[in-house]
């Protein structure tokens, strides 16, 4: 997901420009240090006390130059406008946040709101057109007949969660101002990798294949998660 976002960034921004990028849901700070690293300004806003303490703790590891280019706010992501004004983010970042709230529209539409003209919404979500995979995958035939009729779900921390399908979230987006751009599948072949699994040493070709997938279909239709990619009109 890294690398396509980058792939995003470098195709709309000039290069070596500082980027303004907002992080929402930012869990640890992967993500917002590893684009504080690069040289951009990164705002993260999380709610959870226990993944901010986490982010918090690496970037004060951190050098002092990246440490003065993040700032982390504790807060919901659906208060942005509580917290900054509209246009004031290059960039915005939600990954793995809508599976967790019942009605995502109003989040998103104020995540587009903190875009300046020409900004990057990028999004990811857990894909609702193929959540059959995982058990049919793991045989559990029950599991997969009933998960084509629906978009809710259980994920691995034992949580009821919700999913997204594709037309839905282009809809969405069109209906904000800040129409689809490119998105792509993650996880097309690792999702029922389980969560202790070693690290593989070709993990550079398994990157390879999963980054080929993920914008090649028919395979990026079935990812586990689709990385979605608006820009502010």
């Amino acid at each position: 997901m890294a690398r396509q976002l980058d792939e995003q960034i470098a195709g709309r921004f000039p290069v070596g420009q500082r980027l303004r990028v907002l992080d929402v849901g930012m869990g640890q700070g992967t993500q917002a240090l590893r684009l504080a690293r690069l040289g951009h300004q990164v705002t993260g806003v999380e709610q959870d006390s226990t993944m901010i303490a986490t982010a918090r703790a690496a970037l004060a590891g951190e050098p002092e130059g990246i440490r003065a280019r993040v700032r982390l706010v504790e807060g919901d992501g659906r208060d942005t406008g509580v917290h900054f004004l509209p246009g004031s983010f290059d960039v915005v970042l939600c990954h793995g946040v809508l599976m967790y709230v019942e009605e995502p529209d109003p989040l998103v539409a104020g995540l587009a709101r903190m875009l300046a003209p020409g900004g990057l919404l990028s999004l990811l979500v857990r894909n609702g057109d193929a959540l059959a995979v995982r058990p049919g995958l793991s045989g559990d035939w029950a599991g997969a007949l009933a998960a084509f009729d629906t978009t809710a779900y259980r994920n691995r921390l034992g949580l009821d969660v919700r999913a997204d399908r594709l037309a839905s979230l282009t809809a969405t987006l069109a209906g904000i101002a800040a129409p689809l751009h490119a998105w792509y599948g993650v996880r097309v072949f690792t999702d029922t990798a389980a969560d202790d699994a070693e690290v593989p040493e070709d993990l550079g070709t398994l990157l390879a294949v999963e980054e080929r997938a993920g914008r090649t279909d028919p395979y990026r239709g079935v990812a586990a998660l689709l990385h979605l990619c608006g820009v502010r009109g």
